[in-house]
């Protein structure tokens, strides 16, 4: 009976410390019709965390290219493009690193915080982060 008992708590925790981490497929969404605009890919590389756009919703706009970009990601395409470098795990959130908006070609200081296993929180900000946006993206669902 032990037994079973500490095979049923180490399946447990080992489930439970997977499930709750940035890492995996999120859904953007856009902020006018809160309609899903894109899946993002957040993944780890070197300990820090990155993210890349790996589907995006309206089909018009899955050969767009980020016009206002400079540099690399000048005229480059936005599906595949890594937006998310560099973040770094402080406490409960990853910050220190920066992210990219696509529409208008800028980078911004930011961080993620997961609000729960199938929420998350990105802010992004200029100076401090009282001067930013917030996003919510939630887990994209497995196919």
């Amino acid at each position: 009976m032990k037994k079973k008992l500490v095979l049923i708590f180490s399946v447990f925790v080992t489930i439970s410390g997977f499930s709750q981490t940035i890492f995996g497929n999120w859904n953007s969404y856009d902020e006018e019709t809160n309609k899903i605009e894109s899946v993002i890919e957040v993944y780890e590389k070197d300990s820090k965390a990155f993210a890349k756009i790996i589907s995006i919703s309206d089909s018009n706009r899955s050969a767009a290219t980020c016009v206002e970009c400079s540099g690399k990601r000048k005229n480059a395409a936005i599906l595949g493009m890594n937006i998310l470098t560099g973040l770094t795990k402080d406490g409960n959130e990853w910050s220190g690193g920066k992210i990219l908006d696509p529409k208008n070609g800028k980078e911004y200081k930011c961080y993620l915080q997961l609000l729960d296993n199938n929420t998350l929180k990105l802010r992004g900000y200029i100076g401090i982060s009282m001067f930013g946006r917030t996003a919510i993206w939630k887990r994209a669902k497995k196919n």
